[in-house]
């Protein structure tokens, strides 16, 4: 393997994946138990991992690699189990109560017991200042220093740690904002300061104050870990630059990641689709969904034409983050997932996991529970001996114990029990699945089930079944994907602007001018993280003029060269109305609500390595496995000894030191030489 180095660190529920990928395209993949209290000695575990795969010591590793992007689930973690920053919250007098009162929607609607949200922050530090200004950007009341004082040394008697401060209509003139950060700043040094005109400038003013608090309530915390993050590398000899994967799919600098901490909500699950993007442009085809099944949960993402849906209004924890993020469907249902006795005395599995700690029974570290993995291990479809290709054993006395103890309760022997289990994470996986396709107006039979993650193999042929869809694609790489994944995206970096109070779509002059403004700034930022010119894409929040929300059109088709630019900006969005929801009204009117400009730094294609010619390998043992209802003899097979277009016939097991494929009776499968197992899934 040939310097110099590409590193992607993905930590996930219970592994933490670090792939590296040589200059000769040749990538290897090293596995870290995750480190909860501290995500980052789980990163430098996993480079140590990998240093000693290449023969280097850790310090020779870091000092030949030239980019390293993380993906982290700081910002995640502390959102789902509410152990955030001490935040303060100042805003406009009268409208303190904007966070709480949400849209005078409940999550559940239907739902007569369900208890109010608790805000992230407490109303005695939702602080009052007095100010006013009007949507059309004139100050009605000036800022009042004497108000902003009162309500600082409230929070300096707090002994908060981050400061939100969202005004209203600061998108519109954001003067108040700043001169209220900069007081902050100067009065509370060591505060972490978010401004809601620098997170989400733009209307919705509970999206708006939803988002900047999010920022406030995670920044502290993703901004201490990514420091710490980035000392220990440099002590331990990295000389290249951090970046870390955003909820967008993009990467950025430390500096910006830590200043839009809730950017990186979803910075993980947005590795595994960007891998996604980058095998549909490596020829496995358009159309995917992604399937990236883990330790704690499955995400799943959809892939049409070669482009992954982008959307806003992210739910995480209960707190909305209107950030652009790629449209993941996050999933209780992982290897970790734990089976229990339900309501009704019916068996369920997750959505609470054992985590990595202390895992499933079979991980011997104190689970008692029985897990997925436990079932799997149970029903012989991994082998407890070659866990992470030997460097760790699975105890299948302990799997079969927690299994057997389920049983017993629900009536069912062990073996009945454990396919239980099986099964129903595979009607989990699937529902999941179909929120990201039917429920969106889209038939996944059509499309090509990309599976990923330790545990998605062992899945995927039982939920595409289940949907109808008659290929799996499983990646060589499958365990570390999205750590892979990070190593095929760009910089990003985009600037929005509202335009409220418009009767309809600008005239080309100020359409022209207002792009153009927006471009300026992101070509500025852009030019700070990288040398060269990055790509723009334009995009718009649109609506017909009697909408309340709006349709995210993509202006890429647009000729900003040709005259004529409103009439083709309204037509863009006719034709994504009519994609999403089978209709337009072409004779109504149509609002440009927001604009966007996205700059994209390209950082440097990696190398794609196509595997050699070798002859068909053979099976490498048998295994006795429970499929289709009785227990079997399976050929196994090695995935990195498998030939390029060796056929395969279910059932099968194929595995490698990081993941196991489970081809079930009537499944066909062939390597395709550009990386992943294909499999033709059978009608049984």
């Amino acid at each position: 393997m040939q310097a110099p180095y590409r590193i992607g660190c993905d930590v996930g529920g219970t592994f933490t994946d670090v792939v590296c990928i040589g200059a000769d395209g040749t990538t290897l993949l090293a596995k870290a138990a995750t480190t909860p209290d501290d995500q980052s000695r789980g990163v430098l575990d996993g480079l140590g991992v990998l240093a000693g795969m290449l023969g280097l010591a850790l310090p020779d590793l870091l000092a030949q690699t030239e980019r390293l992007v993380h993906g982290t689930t700081v910002a995640t973690n502390a959102l789902l189990e509410r152990r955030t920053a001490r935040i303060g919250l100042l805003t406009t007098e009268g409208h303190r109560d904007v966070i709480e009162m949400r849209e005078g929607l409940k999550p559940e609607r239907y739902d007569l017991r369900l208890s109010p949200p608790a805000p992230l922050v407490p109303r005695r530090l939702r602080l009052p200042v007095r100010e006013r200004i009007r949507a059309d950007g004139q100050v009605e009341q000036a800022l009042d220093e004497a108000s902003l004082a009162t309500a600082i040394e409230t929070l300096r008697a707090e002994q908060v740690e981050a400061v939100a401060i969202c005004l209203f209509h600061s998108w519109r003139d954001p003067s108040h904002e700043q001169a209220a950060g900069a007081a902050v700043a100067a009065a509370l040094p060591g505060a972490y300061v978010t401004l809601s005109s620098d997170v989400l400038p733009q209307i919705k003013e509970f999206e708006r104050f939803s988002t900047t608090v999010v920022n406030a309530a995670v920044g502290p915390i993703v901004a201490t870990y990514l420091g710490r993050l980035e000392r220990r590398l440099a002590e331990a000899g990295l000389r290249a630059p951090l970046f870390v994967i955003l909820s967008h799919g993009g990467v950025a600098p430390v500096a910006e990641a830590a200043r839009i901490a809730a950017g990186t909500a979803l910075s993980g699950p947005a590795g595994g689709v960007a891998a996604g993007l980058a095998l549909a442009r490596a020829g496995l085809g358009q159309d995917l969904v992604t399937f990236d099944v883990g330790g704690t949960s499955t995400d799943v993402a959809l892939i049409e034409g070669g482009e992954a849906a982008l959307g806003r209004g992210r739910v995480v924890g209960g707190e909305r983050i209107a950030l652009e993020s790629l449209d993941i469907v996050t999933l209780g249902a992982g290897g970790g997932s734990i089976a229990h006795v339900g309501a009704g005395g019916m068996m369920r599995v997750g959505p609470r996991s054992a985590g990595a700690v202390p895992g499933p029974a079979c991980y011997g570290a104190g689970g008692t529970e029985p897990a997925v993995t436990d079932a799997n291990l149970v029903l012989g479809y991994l082998d407890g001996a070659r866990f992470l290709g030997g460097r760790r054993s699975l105890d299948l006395t302990a799997a079969q114990g927690a299994v057997e103890r389920l049983g017993t309760k629900l009536g069912l022997g062990m073996m009945d029990c454990a396919a239980g289990i099986h099964a129903l994470a595979n009607i989990a996986m699937a529902d999941g699945i179909r929120v990201a396709t039917v429920r969106r107006g889209v038939d996944p039979r059509g499309f090509c089930l990309l599976a990923f993650g330790g545990a998605a193999g062992l899945h995927a042929s039982a939920v595409a079944r289940d949907l109808g869809m008659a290929r799996v694609a499983v990646p060589l790489l499958a365990a570390g994907l999205s750590a892979w994944g990070m190593l095929q995206t760009d910089l990003r970096y985009e600037v929005s602007r509202s335009l409220i109070g418009a009767t309809g779509l600008p005239d080309e002059p100020a359409i022209r001018a207002l792009f153009a403004e927006l471009e300026t700034a992101a070509r500025a930022r852009m030019a700070e993280w990288m040398d060269g010119t990055p790509a723009i894409r334009r995009s718009a929040d649109m609506r017909y003029g009697e909408q309340v929300f709006e349709v995210g059109v993509p202006l890429d088709a647009v000729d900003w060269n040709a005259p004529g630019l409103p009439a083709q900006i309204a037509e863009s969005f006719h034709r994504r109305h009519e994609a999403l929801f089978t209709y337009a009204l072409r004779g109504e009117e149509v609002v440009l609500v927001t604009a966007r400009v996205a700059a994209i730094g390209r950082l440097p294609a990696l190398p794609v390595r196509e595997l050699p010619p070798r002859p068909p390998a053979a099976p490498v043992a048998q295994r006795r496995a429970y499929v289709a209802g009785t227990v079997q003899d399976l050929p196994v097979y090695s995935f990195t000894a498998l030939a390029p277009a060796q056929k395969l016939a279910g059932p099968a097991i194929v595995e490698s030191d990081t993941t196991t494929v489970l081809l079930l009776p009537g499944d066909t499968a062939w390597l395709d030489a550009r990386g992943w197992l294909e499999v033709a899934v059978g009608a049984g």
